[in-house]
């Protein structure tokens, strides 16, 4: 009897020991996504080790390109993210289109989406998590004037903030994307109500 014993014991422990093992082997980096963005990049504007952080992905497989000059200089462009290996299943999806339509993102923001604030002067945006979410999904999209600029990551890390890495990663790319073209410009309401300085 003790042999038989001694041998299940020994193999419940090998598949302890196993089991940690493979734990730590995928352990999660919550590391936080850089705040500032620094090469190398990926479609020319997007922090590779902000992609990497955010999907798991390390060296992946990226498609696409933007062009800031196009629709008068409001810009346009995608930039698939996928990964390297087996099915190559597309991970992120950066989208810059010159059709934003800032009621669009505040019919979201009533219907539970999170603001976005201060990330490009007069723009309006929102970041969310599926509650339902499978695959650790996670969206945001900014609007200034016809700008929009949206961030698809449809397979995210398990255990990461999600919602915060799409976020985080708005902050590193809308400034550089959202261009000049998009600012609003004053009226000429506005500017009647600006007050003129006083004569002495």
């Amino acid at each position: 009897m003790r042999a038989p014993l001694a041998m299940t014991t020994a193999l419940a422990c090998t598949l302890v020991v196993s089991t940690a093992c493979q734990s730590n082997g995928v352990e999660v980096d919550r590391t936080a996504l850089p705040t500032v963005a620094a090469p190398p990049y990926i479609c020319d504007h997007i922090p590779l080790k902000a992609v990497e952080l955010m999907t798991g992905v390390r060296d992946p497989l990226v498609r696409g390109n933007f062009d800031l000059t196009l629709s008068g200089g409001l810009g346009a462009g995608t930039c698939g993210i996928y990964q390297r290996d087996g099915d190559r299943l597309k991970v992120l999806l950066v989208n810059l289109t010159p059709g934003g339509y800032p009621g669009a993102v505040e019919e979201e923001l009533e219907d539970g989406g999170l603001p976005m604030h201060g990330i490009v002067p007069g723009a309006i945006g929102y970041y969310f998590k599926p509650t339902d979410s499978k695959d650790n999904d996670a969206y945001a999209l900014l609007v200034r004037g016809k700008a929009e600029l949206s961030i698809q990551m449809e397979i995210g890390v398990k255990g990461r903030d999600n919602a915060a890495d799409v976020l985080a990663l708005m902050k590193l790319i809308a400034p550089k994307l959202i261009t000049d073209a998009s600012a609003p410009s004053a009226t000429p309401s506005a500017k009647a109500a600006s007050p003129s300085p006083k004569e002495d």
